[in-house]
């Protein structure tokens, strides 16, 4: 005989209420009983999909180093994603920044969302609080093994970068890279170096700097620029910055050092935020679908049995003036 949520009720020492709210995730529980009714269901044998709770109100969450979206505006557009993808669903969508600092499970008992959606960088710790909660989860531009998760295809646009530079005869590409903390950052950078090897050519590593996580980020990206253009030795005839905010500040150093781009040096970005189209020259990227991003990661949340947890975005290349120098 199958088990209902009587039986739960009963064994967990709780009302029928209570047990429906907890296989729901719904709010007005402590965790301590939350948890004890989902263990008591799972002992029991309970099937789940009987009282799949439906999903109303998700909490879009993002770092706090993130949540400056004049500055980068990158997750906007994916924030914009997840409001469409929810509107269109009937699902109020909530944001919320966070710290390391921070009670993020007081503040998510404000909320009280039904799921969580987490994007870019959060601490390790932030990350198992969260999945410690037992809502249904998805990390978008983030990665964690066992999780749901949508990404960009970050190897593969270093990739497009990379072989666009080598097909323009650059040969000394510098990288600068921010916190290989960060998943897409550190997939990028792997891209970069990997591009040398499938080349077969030399990589150096001094061509290869992070930004000074104490600086702003566009003065660190500047900095960045200096260094490698200070640096001992013959310069960089091209460089790939992570993305288009620090390929922007190194255009600037360039051209108020006397460089010309891309006649001495070519600079390639990646994400296409506005800004770089009305650079000049026009920044060269690896255009990615950002709204695309926070919708796939709406979808793959809210599937029941997805064929696959890791779900990749894919980018193309955008050539501009700032790699492409014009041929008499």
């Amino acid at each position: 005989m199958a088990t209902t949520i009587r039986d739960i009720a009963r064994a967990a020492s709780v009302s029928i209420g209570t047990v429906s709210r907890a296989l729901k995730n719904q709010p007005g529980l402590s965790d301590a009983t939350r948890l004890r009714v989902v263990e008591t269901a799972r002992q029991l044998g309970y099937d789940a999909a009987q009282l799949r709770p439906r999903i109303r109100r998700l909490t879009f969450l993002l770092h706090r180093q993130h949540n400056n979206f004049a500055v980068s505006p990158f997750f906007s557009h994916v924030l914009h994603g997840v409001e469409d993808a929810c509107r269109e669903r009937g699902i109020v969508p909530s944001v919320l920044t966070a710290g390391p600092t921070e009670d993020v499970i007081q503040q998510m008992r404000l909320h009280a969302p039904d799921a969580v959606a987490i994007a870019g960088f959060v601490e390790p710790e932030t990350l198992a609080t969260l999945v410690a909660m037992q809502r249904p989860l998805v990390l978008i531009d983030l990665w964690s093994p066992g999780l749901r998760s949508v990404n960009l295809d970050n190897a593969a646009g270093a990739a497009l970068a990379m072989q666009h530079l080598f097909a323009q005869d650059r040969k000394r590409v510098a990288f600068i890279g921010g916190s290989l903390a960060h998943f897409s950052i550190a997939q990028r950078a792997l891209g970069y170096r990997r591009a040398f090897f499938e080349a077969g050519l030399l990589f150096d590593p001094s061509l290869e700097v992070t930004l000074d996580a104490a600086m702003p980020a566009d003065a660190a990206a500047a900095h960045a620029m200096h260094r490698l253009l200070d640096a001992p030795g013959p310069h960089p005839d091209a460089v790939f910055a992570y993305n288009d905010a620090a390929a922007l500040a190194a255009l600037r150093v360039c051209l108020a050092r006397g460089l010309r781009v891309p006649e001495d040096i070519a600079i390639i970005g990646f994400d296409d935020i506005p800004a770089a189209a009305h650079a000049t020259p026009p920044l060269s990227t690896i255009a990615v679908d950002k709204e695309a991003l926070g919708r796939r990661g709406v979808e793959l949340l809210l599937e029941e049995s997805p064929a696959e947890l890791e779900v990749r975005v894919p980018v193309h290349l955008i050539a501009r003036a700032s790699t492409s120098v014009k041929k008499s």
